[in-house]
């Protein structure tokens, strides 16, 4: 949930980067972080172990200036997408303003993908959400690899009734990692 502070005039919002292990999603907030300047943004916080997954969550604040007099502030999260985090990844959705979920386009994490969008939905429910009305964009991720899912095949599994915007990105690169950014605050914000 956004959260205002009318003392300090400022709007906080939550967007959570969802998403099965090695998806992706950390690389997205260090394209994030390395591509801004420090003027806009904080600490990247990241915990990850040896292999570089994360083990708890990572955190990237960012301030994109005011409207109509209140600052505008997004705090970026990750979850570890590991099966034994579940109850890691459930507590960091909580009251979430924003979704982006990173599927990984190899064809051999399609049920990873379909699992980890699956207990997405199922958290936000457990929360008392309705999925329907928390923004989520799709971000098909490593459209540079070899032996990658069709956009079509990605669309059947996690998006069969075009509910939600996707773009297909390489994160590693940075492609489509700012333009995801930007439609996901685009929609929290209208939907403030």
């Amino acid at each position: 949930m956004s959260t205002i502070n009318f003392a300090r005039k400022e709007i906080s919002f939550k967007i959570v980067y969802y998403g099965p292990a090695m998806s992706g999603k950390t690389t997205n907030l260090r394209q994030i972080y390395s591509g801004l300047s420090d003027k806009v943004k904080g600490d990247f916080t990241s915990i990850a172990t040896e292999t570089e997954r994360t083990l708890f969550f990572d955190f990237l604040p960012l301030e994109l200036g005011s409207i109509k007099g209140f600052t505008i502030r997004l705090s970026l999260y990750t979850v570890p997408g590991q099966y034994i985090y579940r109850l890691t990844r459930k507590s960091v959705l909580r009251a979430t303003d924003g979704i982006v979920f990173v599927a990984d386009s190899q064809m051999e994490k399609r049920e990873e993908n379909i699992e980890s969008f699956k207990d997405m939905l199922e958290n936000l429910i457990d929360f008392g959400e309705d999925p329907d009305s928390i923004p989520i964009v799709l971000q098909y991720n490593k459209r540079d690899l070899d032996n990658i899912l069709t956009v079509e095949e990605l669309e059947q599994d996690l998006n069969p009734n075009k509910k939600y915007q996707y773009f297909e990105a390489i994160a590693a690169k940075g492609i489509n990692v700012v333009e995801t950014l930007k439609t996901i605050t685009k929609l929290v914000v209208q939907k403030a």
